[in-house]
């Protein structure tokens, strides 16, 4: 598309300098003036471009005035005798009276076109001092004028509706592409939504699986601890081990069932910030050695919200946890954002949790919500995807931004029911 664009402007200049030049040829020897100003004209319609681009407010007048200040020097030095109002090189001024149409509103187009009209009608000042000037001339003079006005009027709106079209095709494409972006992110949610529910399935059935030996291995240990309590010492303590580790393996169960299992959402009319703070209190008792500021930003006038509590409160204090865990090496400020909020035509709240961690690589995003994937040496990876549970159950998204050695920001809507 470049490629075409800077291709169409050459063959334009090449017009430009073909049209120009064709009135350069006229007299060539006895008016050699005419020809400089006919060339500072073209390149300055080929660059004029330019000068709109670097002084965008302003560059629209500055190239009317200089267009009817260089239509005016070529009028005085072809005018001959007569001085420059006898020129017949005077429908260079339609030059700046097109430039105004397609440069400004139909206000600013007469105005500027009746400042053309001045700077046509000041020639005739030199020359009323050794002619006079005749009904004709004066009839001749008027229609000249009058023809600049016709002419703005007449192009005026096809520019304006033309640019009306482009602005209503621009809208239309950043609307296309909001749309997009809306129906990438619900792609996205759907996939993850379909990844947990298949994945839940799964693990449902395996933790049952699981659950039935370990009942037999603990009981098992307890028998042979029971029975070897005066025997070696040592096979006691390895007893001991067995049975602490199905503990430990009957509890990562639990928590796969929990996960499994449908969520029985339990709402109530429910203030977001005491969640919030119940949810910092936790992650401050786990994490006390965390050298982490809390930065609570919450909006006044909060509605309630029809939301479980139970639930909700564990969802953030999951994303809390994880915020504390990722700046207890190196500290850092934890800011935790309420406001109200729309999206897509639902009323709601927004929870904002952000951290200055180090962030989370962008390949990662997308599967920190998948059960079982996890960057830390110890968990099972179903933090997030339980809070991306909850929250698809209460019709919510969590969405997150993070840019490695800056930090990472998670943020959650609501929808009020």
């Amino acid at each position: 598309m470049a490629d075409q664009e800077r291709h169409t402007f050459a063959w334009t200049d090449l017009l430009w300098l073909v049209f120009l030049g064709g009135l350069a040829l006229m007299d060539p020897i006895r008016e050699v003036h005419k020809q400089e100003i006919l060339l500072a004209i073209g390149l300055f319609q080929i660059f004029e471009h330019r000068l709109l681009a670097w002084v965008p407010s302003r560059g629209r007048f500055y190239s009317v005035i200089i267009k009817i200040l260089l239509a005016t020097l070529l009028l005085e030095h072809t005018g001959g005798p007569a001085g420059g109002i006898n020129s017949s090189y005077y429908l260079i001024y339609f030059l700046p009276v097109m430039t105004a149409a397609m440069l400004f509103d139909v206000t600013g187009t007469l105005i500027w076109t009746a400042l053309t009209s001045a700077a046509y009608c000041s020639l005739l000042i030199p020359a009323l001092s050794e002619y006079e000037l005749t009904p004709e001339g004066a009839k001749e003079l008027v229609l000249r004028n009058l023809f600049f006005f016709l002419a703005a009027m007449v192009v005026n709106p096809f520019v304006s509706e033309n640019r009306r079209q482009a602005q209503r095709y621009r809208r239309l494409a950043e609307e296309l592409a909001e749309t997009n972006r809306r129906l990438e992110q619900a792609q996205e949610e759907a996939r993850r939504s379909e990844r947990l529910a298949a994945l839940g399935q799964l693990t449902a059935g395996l933790a049952h699986e699981i659950r039935n030996p370990l009942a037999v291995i603990k009981g098992s240990a307890e028998t042979l601890t029971r029975r070897l309590q005066s025997a070696d010492p040592l096979t006691t303590e390895l007893a001991g081990y067995i049975s602490s580790e199905v503990n430990r393996l009957n509890t990562i169960v639990t928590r796969f069932l929990n996960f499994a299992r449908p969520l029985k959402l339990e709402k109530r009319p429910t203030q977001i910030p005491p969640l919030l703070d119940r949810a910092l209190k936790v992650a401050g008792e786990r994490w006390p050695e965390a050298k982490v500021e809390v930065i609570e930003q919450y909006a006044e006038n909060l509605p309630e919200m029809k939301v479980d509590p139970d639930l909700c409160e564990q969802a953030f204090a999951n994303l809390v946890l994880n915020a504390f865990e990722a700046m207890t090496a190196a500290g850092g400020r934890l800011t935790v954002r309420v406001a109200p909020a729309n999206s897509e035509g639902r009323r709601g709240v927004e929870v904002d949790i952000e951290d200055t961690g180090p962030g989370i690589p962008p390949e990662l995003h997308e599967q920190i919500f998948n059960p079982f994937f996890t960057t830390k040496k110890e968990g099972v990876g179903l933090g997030l995807s339980l809070v991306s549970k909850i929250v698809d159950d209460h019709r919510g998204w969590i969405r997150i931004s993070s840019e490695p050695g800056k930090g990472t920001c998670f943020r959650v809507f609501l929808p009020a029911e």
